[in-house]
């Protein structure tokens, strides 16, 4: 048996790793949830601010988002490679095996009556355009 010194409690030896384990894996829970917690408020502050920002200011914002470190921000692909990439993918023929379900897609899509065609009129550009903020 082992006292906690200072206490009158005593503990068997495997009482004590137990309850141990116990309070360690409570604290990196609580550990965990709190990180968790801080990611989530400077994510939404970073909202936040940048809704301000683009509210107030939307050059400011679009510059400060251009400065920003983007992942593999580093040289590109060659060109060759890239041209190889997608030459293979959109010249080789593909046999796709389309089943019965695609004919009953059509037949249902053919029962949609189609949208009115939309013309915008410079007016219509002018108005939109008077109500933006900037």
């Amino acid at each position: 048996m082992m006292v906690f010194a200072g206490t009158n409690i005593s503990l068997p030896q495997s009482n004590i790793t137990q309850k141990l384990t116990e309070r360690i894996d409570d604290l990196k829970q609580k550990i965990a949830a709190w990180g968790k917690r801080i990611r989530r408020f400077t994510e939404r502050s970073r909202r936040f601010n940048q809704n301000l920002l683009f509210q107030s200011d939307q050059k400011r914002l679009y510059k400060s988002l251009g400065r920003l470190k983007v992942c593999g921000s580093g040289p590109g692909p060659d060109q060759a490679d890239i041209i190889a990439f997608w030459r293979g993918l959109w010249s080789e023929p593909v046999n796709r095996s389309e089943g019965p379900w695609m004919e009953v897609v059509a037949s249902q899509g053919a029962s949609v009556t189609p949208m009115d065609p939309i013309t915008i009129t410079p007016e219509d550009v002018a108005e939109a355009v008077r109500r933006a903020p900037n």
